[in-house]
């Protein structure tokens, strides 16, 4: 055995079962979060085909989650570097539950706009605190699989919202579609305030040797990993391009194929939640790719490249009225959301344990920026030139990502 593979083995081997289960419980607490920020964008196909809201109204209350978000992701993880992921998560979650059982109660698209907002700024925590657990429970060669692992939260989150949100709003409307997260939500804020563990002090450098018991949170400084380098403002950038076609196909896509391709909501919204599951077990594939490599960039390059592709695939058959027009929108959700993945453990790993909640608040919030202004901005453009070219002027952004995505040397320099 030589002596990579020996290191490879012996990481392995130190990952505890505890590790797992914070695992598993932050992946459903991600989720839990993801069905919240996503419930709005699957009850636009009802808001426009039977409340006369416009494409950019519906798309601008879709928004609000992630706008909330914004404002508190670098806030959630500077939280996280002081007192650990739990109380974060659990107390995130409660008020993520909170918000969405009070808009239930509310009448008015601007009220209930407004606890969407509420509740995205609460289900931000879920985001920098899952993605903490893995940089301080998993060594780097294990890295990647259980980034790819976390990371399937939001295509899972997409699809429980697929399949729940349009069929509870076609029997009771807007209060009873957002019962789903509410309830999701309420759930994991107990489950993950009972079994997640903070990492003890040994698992915040999961590639070093153990070491003796020092308090969770180093009184320590280490040195900021943004000064020096433009590595992490570039992945930080790549991430902010490759959001736009991951949030046009997740927000418009239900209604897309119920308007354009003519399918039943039921079946529209069975399909964009098989896409999406789909797309959760790619994140985990191309994790794994990237544990192998020994690189993150190197995927994302080529992640960026597809998407592009596949974006104006879906415009052309769009515009050509293919009868194969929903397998490319199939294909072209798995891979917009295969970079987040990548991206995440990029920056997870060069910001290192002790700034990784704050540059993954950072990461997230750049994303979510960009996200919430899809919703209106696409739909607006929807509007003005149709499908096809709105597609067409999406796959611009991948595009423009290809070049700022680091070397793989330049990624060795930094680990």
């Amino acid at each position: 055995m030589t002596s990579t593979a020996t290191a490879s083995a012996r990481a392995t081997a130190r990952i505890p079962a505890r590790a797992w289960i914070n695992l598993g419980l932050g992946l459903g607490a991600q989720s839990a979060g993801t069905v919240f920020i996503n419930t709005p964008a699957f009850l636009i196909l009802l808001l426009h085909t039977q409340r006369g809201l416009t494409l950019a109204e519906a798309g601008l209350l879709a928004a609000a989650p992630t706008v909330g978000m914004v404002l508190t992701l670098f806030a959630w993880g500077a939280l996280v570097d002081r007192i650990g992921e739990r109380g974060v998560i659990a107390v995130g979650l409660a008020l993520t539950s909170a918000a969405a059982f009070l808009a239930m109660t509310v009448d008015g698209y601007v009220a209930i706009g407004a606890f969407l907002l509420l509740g995205g700024m609460a289900s931000a925590s879920t985001n920098s605190a899952s993605g903490s657990l893995v940089v301080r429970w998993f060594p780097s060669s294990r890295r990647g699989l259980a980034m790819g692992i976390r990371q399937m939260a939001v295509p899972l989150g997409v699809t429980i919202a697929a399949v729940s949100v349009p069929v509870a709003a076609e029997a009771g409307g807007v209060p009873l579609a957002l019962l789903v997260p509410a309830v999701i939500a309420g759930v994991f804020a107990v489950a993950c305030g009972v079994g997640i563990r903070n990492a003890p002090a040994g698992a915040r450098a999961a590639d070093a040797p153990a070491a003796p018991a020092v308090p969770a949170v180093s009184a320590a400084r280490p040195a900021n990993p943004y000064r020096g380098s433009g590595f992490l403002w570039r992945i930080h950038a790549v991430s902010i391009l490759l959001v736009v076609p991951q949030f046009t196909v997740s927000t418009f896509g239900l209604v897309w194929l119920v308007t354009e391709l003519g399918w039943a909501p039921l079946a529209a919204g069975v399909l964009v939640g098989a896409a999406q599951f789909v797309g959760a077990i790619g994140r985990i594939l191309v994790g794994v790719w990237s544990d192998r490599l020994g690189s993150r960039v190197r995927p994302l390059r080529w992640v960026a490249m597809s998407a592009g592709a596949v974006m104006l695939l879906l415009a052309l058959s769009d515009a050509a009225t293919w009868g194969a027009a929903a397998v490319v929108f199939v294909v072209a959700t798995v891979v917009v959301v295969a970079d987040n993945g990548l991206a995440f453990t990029s920056v997870a790993e060069t910001a290192g344990p002790a700034w990784s909640g704050r540059a993954l608040g950072v990461q997230n919030t750049g994303q979510y920026v960009a996200a919430s202004i899809v919703g209106p901005a696409v739909g607006a453009l929807i509007g003005l030139v149709g499908y096809p070219l709105a597609f067409v002027v999406v796959a611009l952004f991948p595009v423009a990502a290809i070049p700022l995505v680091p070397r793989m040397r330049e990624e060795r320099d930094r680990l």
